[in-house]
């Protein structure tokens, strides 16, 4: 996976239906997530698509896997991995993962039904990286 920082240079360089590409194609960059893994303890709420984030390890660096019925969505769960993806846990727990997307100003990029599940991708994501550090 691309780190955050790569991804925010090409999608700064950029624009319109060139970022929505952009975002469809991260999605298909994502690990392959098992069928078996997508179930309802692993979706996330809130999302107007269906949302499956999976944490893989309980090491002290975080892992998941994810997945969405929707591309776009898709490319979105993407980039809130990309921001945590192989990172300590204790790392993660204090991430303002929030601030760290915003050069992609997703809010005014997409519309708010694609972007309204993104708040609770992030918690579900800081969550498990807090009970992580705390053990």
């Amino acid at each position: 996976m691309r780190s955050l920082n790569d991804i925010a240079e090409e999608y700064d360089f950029l624009e319109g239906d060139e970022r929505y590409r952009l975002l469809i194609e991260l999605g298909r960059e994502l690990d392959d997530m098992p069928n078996a893994l997508k179930t309802d303890a692993t979706l996330v709420r809130g999302c107007s698509a269906s949302v499956w984030v999976y944490p893989t390890e309980a090491s002290e660096t975080l892992h998941f896997l994810a997945d969405s019925n929707a591309a776009i969505t898709k490319g979105i769960v993407a980039l809130v991995i990309a921001a945590v993806q192989d990172k300590p846990a204790n790392e993660v727990a204090a991430m303002d993962v929030t601030a760290a997307l915003d050069p992609f100003d997703l809010k005014n990029q997409l519309s708010s039904n694609r972007t309204q599940g993104v708040p609770n991708m992030i918690a579900l994501v800081k969550e498990h990286a807090a009970r992580i550090a705390a053990a």
